[in-house]
């Protein structure tokens, strides 16, 4: 699934750069979700980094500065530059660049500080003066590199892999004293400033990038589904890096919560096809939902009772002994008016394939029918095997997948009867019925509380596409496979995009 973010959220620089993690190299385990981020997704979150490093860097502290100098005819002048403040500072040019192989260089060009402070003057030994002055840097020009890597937790972290900061011209005006005393400053106290200046800039810039690193420690390594189910999204494999995009590989597979048991399949390699025209896209290969199934039906969650409770008051089936004894007269004989209950299980792994516009689930269970004794048990009836076909549609709601099933039809056929031997097709479209009215309704109303996407604290989705594709299965040795249309081949995703 690919998702794209629009400008109008609130994904800070962080949230783009949390995708970046380094995996270890050692790690081989293909992904089940994989991720790219545009120049256009750089850009954006480039506008909301830049407002908060300049708030950093207006909190630049300069220390005061003192020394002497021989001034001709005075002789020796001691100064001093106390109380230095920056008034004002923009980063009115800035950049977020791919360098292919390695990370993110940021670039700031033609910033400006404005800083007010005091002066103050001693000579001839017992002759003082004093003022205030105001500094202004202009052409002031800063290049960074930053690397990413991971915790132990497979979260990301970042730092500044280098730092240059320059200053292009400093103008001072002074405020107060003899205007002899103004070439001094003027001289030598620029150049003291300048390099002061240059000193503190890069630290500020590293500390920056640093401060980042508790944002992503929020990323949701493992999602929590529900009380059977969490999802892993830790790196599985170092990002790639183009110049125009960058793809990163998560792990993207369900687990039974506190059991990461693997599935018996495993998620083959796959290609996301290159995109630019908007921010971010997510794709979520079918690995990841087979992976759901597995863990669901291994945790015994897919099987639902159905009672006639659950079916509308409007529906003329009952589910009851007098409904069934007309198909399956030994039911209304032995079991007279007496209601009826369903179990409806897997009884394999439900098997997901994406086709382009469409989701289709495979799922073979059994249904078994029970009378309902007075005193409240249950008398097994028949035990039906049944292969069922239904189409999903998803969409996505803030961070999380909802979705919905339709019924496409199913397949019946006796399993064992304990009411004598009965033909299974005319009871096909009641049961057609209890799936439409009963089943159906219960597992959507399960999926409209979705399934959590991978996210940073605060990160929103806004005004995202989800598009259901086929796309081609990594194979060096035969890579037309795909083109053949061979389902088992072919590997498949939502995609979803943000612009």
């Amino acid at each position: 699934m690919c998702v794209t973010d629009s400008a109008g959220n609130t994904m800070p620089l962080w949230c783009l750069l949390v995708l970046l993690a380094l995996p270890d190299p050692t790690v081989t385990t293909n992904p089940g979700v994989k991720v790219q981020i545009t120049q256009q997704g750089l850009d954006y979150g480039r506008q909301i980094g830049i407002a908060y490093l300049q708030e950093k860097l207006k909190s630049i502290s300069i220390p005061d500065i003192s020394g002497s100098e021989k001034v001709s005819p005075i002789g020796k002048v001691e100064y001093r530059l106390s109380g230095m403040r920056i008034t004002d500072l923009g980063l009115p040019q800035s950049s977020l660049g791919l360098v292919p192989g390695t990370g993110i260089s940021l670039s700031i060009g033609n910033a400006f500080i404005n800083l007010h402070g005091d002066w103050h003057v001693k000579y001839l030994k017992f002759i003082k003066d004093s003022g205030s002055f105001d500094l202004a840097v202009s052409g002031l020009t800063i290049k960074a590199t930053i690397s990413v890597g991971r915790d132990e937790t497979g979260r990301p972290t970042i730092s500044s892999n280098g730092c240059t900061a320059s200053v292009g011209g400093v103008r001072v005006k002074f405020h107060g004293g003899a205007s002899w005393l103004y070439n001094l400053f003027t001289s030598f106290i620029e150049k003291q400033l300048r390099r002061s200046l240059e000193q503190k800039i890069c630290p500020l810039v590293h500390d920056g990038i640093s401060d980042l690193n508790p944002q992503l420690k929020t990323l949701n390594v493992l999602a929590k589904v529900d009380k059977y189910a969490e999802i892993e999204y830790s790196m599985v494999t170092p990002p790639s890096i183009s110049n125009f995009l960058i793809e990163l590989s998560l792990k993207g597979e369900f687990y039974n919560i506190g059991q990461h048991q693997e599935p018996p399949f495993s998620a083959p390699p796959f290609s996301l096809p290159p995109q630019t025209s908007s921010m971010l896209y997510i794709g979520l290969s079918s690995f990841m939902a087979n992976s759901a199934g597995f863990v669901y039906n291994r945790a015994g969650a897919l099987s639902l009772y159905i009672t006639d409770d659950m079916v509308p008051s409007s529906s003329p089936i009952r589910l009851n002994t007098k409904t069934f004894g007309v198909f399956i007269p030994e039911i209304s004989k032995r079991f007279p008016d007496m209601m009826m209950k369903l179990l409806l299980k897997t009884s394999t792994q439900p098997n997901v394939t994406f086709e382009p516009n469409n989701v289709t689930l495979q799922a073979t269970g059994t249904l078994t029918a029970y009378a309902i004794l007075p005193n409240t048990t249950l008398e097994p009836l028949f035990i039906l095997n049944m292969d069922a076909s239904v189409s999903g549609n998803f969409y996505i709601s803030g961070l999380k997948l909802v979705g919905s099933l339709q019924l496409n039809g199913f397949d019946m056929s006796l399993g064992t009867s304990y009411v004598g031997e009965f033909q299974v097709k005319p009871l096909h479209n009641i049961f057609m019925l209890v799936m439409k009215l009963a089943v159906i309704p219960k597992v959507n109303e399960y999926l409209q509380q979705g399934f959590p996407l991978p996210a940073i604290g605060r990160m929103n989705l806004i005004n995202s596409k989800l598009q259901v594709q086929k796309v081609r299965l990594v194979t060096p040795q035969k890579p037309d496979k795909c083109s053949m249309l061979k389902l088992h081949l072919c590997s498949s995703l939502f995609q979803a995009v943000i612009s």
